[in-house]
């Protein structure tokens, strides 16, 4: 440990982990608040306040500069030092398995915004909001990702609020139904798969099949579907074409979702949505106004056309 690192025990380096999260906030070549306006914030005298921006500088975290009556500017800062400082830790997201391009595309694209904003940033995969919601409630994660339809749900019935909507097909390309070849969609009994993990799916398949109370129900995931299919254990379903693909053999036809509604549910299923726990906001606002999403689209993107290796 060297002098500097060892000056952050201090009482003035603590005084400095605290400043370094509340100057994550600020931009460069804005004006600081005053140093009795940070003694107050921090709960602090004002020596400490000067003592904890000047190991700050030291860090290389900021530097600072005096304009006479106008007060002191922030020049620079790095981001990556203050988060550092302020022991924000990693955030850790759920997100689903990274079974399609677009998953993989977008856990790259969301490592490099955050980690572009300064944000140690990592991703860990669970299968089915449902145990991601779980997941993020019981403080086990900071962050999760799933469909906008899905975070309106949750937003609704949980202290949990909407970090980011990354927009139409982030999430998901298309929604499609999923027939055997040959199958009657109008015949009783019609076989259908549904997977109740999954409440985009649940939803539109119970949609699509509304009204109809001869449908015989059958719980299936998506890596069970192609088996279901090629051994005549399923007649029809709706489903993620993302995942769909290269997975179900020749013998099943795709077809589109039949009406405007379900048309404008699938649209909200394809966008991704990024929630946090309302509890957890206060990491985030530190970094919310340097998070480019353009970014997220951007990686994504190229790695959806194979122009980069995904890194997550």
């Amino acid at each position: 440990m060297n002098d500097l690192d060892a000056r952050f025990l201090t009482r003035n380096g603590l005084a400095a982990r605290q400043l370094a999260a509340v100057l994550l906030h600020h931009e460069p070549e804005t004006r600081l608040p005053r140093v009795r306006d940070f003694a107050e914030q921090l709960g602090c005298g004002n020596g400490t306040v000067q003592a904890a921006l000047q190991l700050l500088e030291q860090s290389g975290a900021i530097s600072t500069t005096a304009r006479g009556h106008l007060g002191t500017f922030l020049v620079r800062s790095d981001r990556t030092i203050l988060w550092r400082l302020s022991g924000l830790g990693t955030l850790l997201a759920a997100m689903p398995l990274p079974y399609s391009r677009r998953y993989e595309g977008l856990a790259t694209g969301l490592r490099g915004a955050f980690e572009e904003a300064g944000a140690p940033f990592a991703v860990t995969f669970m299968r089915g909001a449902g145990a991601r919601t779980a997941a993020l409630l019981e403080g086990k994660v900071d962050l999760v990702v799933l469909s906008r339809f899905a975070a309106d749900q949750l937003i609704a019935e949980h202290p949990v609020e909407l970090v980011a909507d990354l927009g139409p097909a982030t999430y998901v390309g298309a929604h499609g139904m999923l027939v055997r070849r040959g199958a009657d969609l109008r015949a009783p009994g019609l076989r259908v798969a549904i997977d109740h993990t999954s409440e985009d799916l649940r939803m539109l398949v119970e949609r699509v099949f509304a009204g109809r109370e001869d449908i015989e129900w059958r719980e299936a995931s998506y890596m069970q579907l192609p088996d279901l299919f090629s051994r005549d254990e399923v007649d029809a379903t709706v489903w993620n074409l993302d995942e769909a693909q290269d997975r179900i053999g020749l013998g099943v036809d795709v077809l589109p979702l039949g009406d405007e509604v379900t048309r404008e549910l699938a649209l909200r299923n394809s966008s991704a949505a990024v929630i946090c726990r309302s509890d957890g906001m206060t990491a985030l606002a530190a970094i919310r106004t340097s998070l480019d999403l353009s970014l997220v689209t951007r990686l994504q993107g190229e790695v959806l056309r194979g122009e980069r290796i995904p890194s997550y």
